[in-house]
């Protein structure tokens, strides 16, 4: 969120750090930036200890939504969206230089582009082994390598084949992989990121930033609007589950930004990227409480956009439409 064309530079004062930290807004915001990120840390830990709380089929990290759907399309389109994603912040980057990761929005970016990147990959191994099976075995049991059994107690998880010589096409149900998970994990992180982001800027900063201080270009508008539109579209052809319990991620997420942002701050920077992380004023608990509390209705919004997916989808395309 740099402004307008001109090269942004960092205001540094080395007394900034001295008398700054003493006021008593400081461990206020401080209690109420750490406390969501400890909880956050401590609810991962209980849920990481209980066994069957967090299974992901390996098919939902690259097999699309519906059946008439190859499972080409989501490499493909998941490969142009990262090309896409990186000219932009090529661009953003070429104008303002590595200070631009000054800001919460090109963090999210970047994690934006991070999923796209490691689900183009994992889509094309998915295809290639899908495609590899189909070769093997023949049109007619590749086409069984997405179909679902319907009648097991296994929460409708895809049947996956193994080419097995010795078991002779034996249907298993296959969790993903370490970075099938680190995947899922970005994934909704970046679902209540770029909903942060983007409400922030065009509901808060762009309506009663003053324009000399702040003014939106081609780029900015794109790095506001991209994100979330690609993720979407990715939303409603993937088959990832969405948890709520992952929100503890975005929490994290976002306590990590700010401590970064302190520690600049304590460093000697004087200047903070966003109004509302500005210590030296009586509202600052407020405004950071209030920052803290819109992470629940910003990853809640995402969340009810893939509830909405996976409730209405099956009604609209019952022949066509599956859940894992």
């Amino acid at each position: 969120m740099a402004t307008g064309d001109a090269k942004l530079i960092l205001p540094f004062n080395s007394a900034f750090s001295s008398s700054y930290w003493m006021r008593w807004q400081t461990p206020v915001c401080f209690l109420i930036t750490v406390s969501p990120g400890i909880a956050a840390a401590l609810m991962l830990y209980r849920l990481k200890r209980r066994r069957g709380c967090d299974h992901l089929p390996a098919a939902a990290t690259w097999a699309p939504c519906f059946r008439g759907v190859p499972p080409l399309v989501l490499p493909v389109y998941r490969g142009l969206v990262v090309i896409s994603m990186i000219s932009v912040l090529y661009c953003l980057l070429r104008l303002n230089g590595l200070v631009e990761f000054y800001f919460y929005t090109q963090w999210t970016f970047l994690l934006v582009i991070i999923y796209f990147l490691i689900g183009t990959i994992i889509s094309a191994h998915g295809c290639w082994v899908y495609y590899r099976q189909r070769r093997r075995q023949g049109v007619e049991e590749g086409n069984r390598f997405l179909t679902f059994n319907r009648d097991d107690n296994v929460d409708n998880h895809t049947a996956l084949v193994t080419a097995d010589n010795n078991s002779g096409g034996k249907l298993e149900d296959k969790r993903a992989g370490t970075w099938g998970y680190c995947m899922q994990i970005i994934y909704q992180t970046c679902g209540g990121a770029v909903m942060l982001t983007d409400v922030v800027f065009w509901c808060i900063l762009v309506p009663y930033m003053s324009s000399a201080h702040f003014s939106v270009n081609l780029v900015m508008g794109c790095m506001h609007s991209l994100n979330l539109l690609f993720l979407l579209v990715d939303t409603l052809l993937n088959s990832m589950p969405f948890p709520w319990f992952r929100m503890a991620y975005f929490i994290l997420w976002s306590c990590t930004y700010v401590i970064f942002q302190w520690i600049l701050h304590a460093c000697g920077f004087s200047w903070w990227p966003y109004p509302f992380l500005e210590l030296a004023t009586p509202w600052a608990p407020l405004w950071y409480f209030c920052m803290a509390l819109i992470h629940v209705p910003c990853y809640g919004a995402y969340w009810l956009i893939v509830k909405a997916k996976n409730t209405y989808f099956p009604r609209f395309f019952p022949h066509s439409y599956v859940s894992l």
